[in-house]
């Protein structure tokens, strides 16, 4: 049942993440506290000491408090600094670094593919679809839950999780 929870819990809620920023341009709370809830549900059986769950809170805590200050300065949404923050407490210090450098290189990815899409007209089709005319703008925002949850989705793959299923 461990091992169904780890395959599940974490890739559906940050997949559940990006689709809701695409389509509205934010991330349900839900998403973020079903995140905290399931790292404390599964640490447990991970054999996570206390000093290992409070490692985990500090990475999280670390990361709040970096997209919290960018949030500040209107750089990212809400939903985006508690997205990150959420999946900083699943992958621990150890994996932090390369978590923000991928969500960094991937949401720079994101951002130039937004900006060569608003450069051409859209099709007709496309143009009656609220979400995607949202999206088209030329002064909207970026659904960088996107590139935050496909970083995510990467480094939990080479994450201590993933390894405790491969022994």
């Amino acid at each position: 049942m461990y091992q169904i929870a780890l395959l599940t819990i974490f890739p559906a809620a940050v997949i559940f993440a990006a689709a809701f920023d695409l389509f509205s341009m934010t991330i349900p709370n839900r998403i973020s506290l079903a995140l905290i809830a399931g790292f404390f549900c599964l640490a447990p059986f991970a054999n996570l000491s206390v000093e290992d769950i409070g490692m985990h809170v500090l990475a999280g805590l670390l990361m709040l408090s970096v997209t919290v200050t960018l949030f500040a300065f209107n750089l990212i949404g809400g939903g985006d600094a508690k997205l990150a923050a959420a999946v900083a407490l699943w992958l621990g210090l150890n994996d932090l670094l390369a978590y923000a450098f991928m969500a960094s290189i991937l949401g720079g990815v994101l951002s130039i593919g937004f900006l060569m899409f608003r450069q051409i007209p859209l099709p007709y089709a496309w143009a009656k679809a609220p979400w995607i005319e949202r999206l088209h703008t030329p002064r909207g925002g970026i659904p960088y839950g996107i590139a935050l949850s496909a970083a995510a989705l990467i480094i939990y793959h080479q994450s201590f999780w993933m390894r405790g299923l491969a022994s």
